[in-house]
């Protein structure tokens, strides 16, 4: 076992290497994914032959140069991980879970390292940090979580057991480490202490997507270049065919020739800008990430359809009624209609549907002009935790910044130390405590505090076209969770 260089007074207790074996040789909760024998017998060795695998010293990132030990490997389901642990470390641990979904074949070596930089303000703030790059790219929520679980196992492994851990997640991973809180955070002597969720995906797979799915159709109607009429037709809900050659940048020149999105509009036709003025007032995505909405809504669409749910549809919008273009009534007569299969929707949810079945502290941190994740994602996240009977474990706080990827390092190092408070006495923090803390840690990173304690999003239907059944939340609850779990076979597979 490896000794971290901490003072021995803060120093964790270590636990027998025998004892920790036999708690990995225990089943994790009934399956990331599809079949539930294969998913139970992967996540069974899997957590175990992940202990095995040692990490070795790995040069930090420039940003803790001189402040920390880092460390790197890869576990035996073949995920890349990081861990830093600071010179001073106060005895903590914060497990990392990175969003994306990125879309590698297999685990991304470099992206534990760029979370690592980019987070780097956990450690500065005396934390411990440890970051899986998943086992493999493509969707899988629940596989992610189990990942994370993994690699805090590793950790215990061979540095003892920390004070206690906290689970951050960001974009997709608040889903991801949304999914870590309800899975292993509910059992008797959970090993998680707190959740920190920042500019989180926290609606779900089975709803969090419809707003692509609706500039999937949309952008189609008024483009007919995502296929064009000469290329192979497929349905939309695909994302793009199983055996497409499409790249980003040739996704990037049809939009271009649409829209003339990356035009100025003195550039555009009068067609371009007509297109481009319907396409975002009726998905009300912003134009600075059409872009990157369009990637998902293709790209990501396609892993979803074709790599984890075997070709079947677990998107629909034959009820929705578009509207805010020049034309509605065109629109709507013309525009791509679907049913999703229900057997698709089911395994999607049981893999990224959150419960809202929360036992520990969780707070949020999201921008209020987030233009990839909106932040009504977390107005549905509290209506599930409500509809589980749990938003009392909740406390959400908002910021008027307009970035999804990054939001201000004093803000993180304020959001880690109230939920750190409020695991430690009880006391929950409010937003005005956030807002009225945050100047004394940005003395220290002074990239500024941007806190909206008065701010409340809207509901979730009022930026998303809801879906029949959509308004009520949470969309998976714990009951159907647990008896998808025992038949076993659904899911996404690891």
């Amino acid at each position: 076992m490896r000794t971290p260089q901490i003072p021995s007074r803060t120093r964790p207790r270590r636990r027998l290497r025998a004892v920790l074996t036999g708690l990995l040789a225990v089943p994790l909760l009934a399956g990331p994914g599809s079949p539930a024998a294969a998913t139970t017998t992967t996540t069974a060795a899997g957590a175990g032959a992940a202990a095995t695998a040692e990490p070795a010293p790995a040069p930090c990132p420039e940003v803790l140069a001189g402040q920390a030990t880092c460390y790197g490997g890869q576990d035996r389901n073949g995920a890349h991980y990081m861990i830093a642990i600071p010179a001073d470390w106060n005895g903590s641990l914060v497990m990392h879970a990175h969003g994306g979904p990125d879309l590698t074949e297999q685990s991304d070596p470099e992206r534990s390292p760029e979370d690592l930089a980019r987070w780097s303000v956990m450690v500065r703030e005396g934390y411990a940090w440890a970051g899986s790059a998943y086992r493999r790219g493509g969707y899988g929520t629940r596989m992610a979580a189990e990942d994370t679980e993994n690699l805090r196992r590793l950790f215990v492994e061979e540095f003892g057991r920390p004070r206690r851990t906290y689970v951050h997640g960001q974009s997709w991973g608040g889903n991801v480490a949304a999914k870590v809180a309800e899975i292993y955070g509910r059992r008797p002597g959970s090993p998680y202490d707190g959740v920190l969720l920042t500019s989180g995906v926290l609606a779900g797979g089975s709803r969090g997507y419809d707003y692509r799915v609706d500039l999937r159709v949309v952008y189609q109607y008024y483009c007919r270049n995502h296929p064009r009429p000469t290329e192979p037709q497929y349905p939309l809900w695909m994302g793009l065919r199983a055996d497409s050659t499409m790249t980003t940048a040739g996704l990037r020149a049809r939009l271009s020739e649409c829209t003339g999105f990356d035009l100025q509009p003195a550039e555009r036709t009068p067609l371009q800008q007509r297109n481009l003025d319907d396409i975002l007032a009726v998905t009300k995505i912003p134009e600075r990430t059409l872009e990157s909405h369009l990637r998902f809504a293709t790209f990501t669409f396609r892993d979803i359809v074709h790599n984890r749910l075997g070709g079947r549809n677990p998107f629909g919008n034959r009820t929705v009624r578009y509207s805010g273009s020049h034309d509605d009534k065109a629109l709507n007569a013309g525009v791509e209609r679907f049913s999703a299969d229900p057997r698709a929707v089911r395994d999607l949810s049981f893999d990224s549907d959150v419960t809202g079945a929360v036992s520990l502290p969780v707070l949020t941190l999201h921008a209020i002009d987030d233009p990839t994740a909106f932040v009504e994602h977390e107005a549905a996240y509290r209506a599930s935790l409500e509809g589980a009977r749990s938003a009392g474990h909740l406390v959400q706080s908002f910021t008027r910044e307009s970035e999804h990827s990054e939001l201000s390092a004093s803000e993180y190092a304020t959001a880690m130390s109230a939920l750190a408070t409020w695991v430690r006495t009880g006391a929950k923090p409010t937003a005005a405590a956030l807002a009225a803390s945050c100047p004394d840690f940005d003395a220290v990173y002074g990239t500024g505090c941007f806190y909206d304690p008065g701010f409340a999003p809207a509901d979730y239907a009022s930026r998303v076209l809801p879906r029949p059944g959509a308004r009520h939340w949470p969309a998976l609850s714990a009951a159907r969770e647990r008896a998808l779990a025992r038949r076993g076979d659904v899911g996404i597979a690891p």
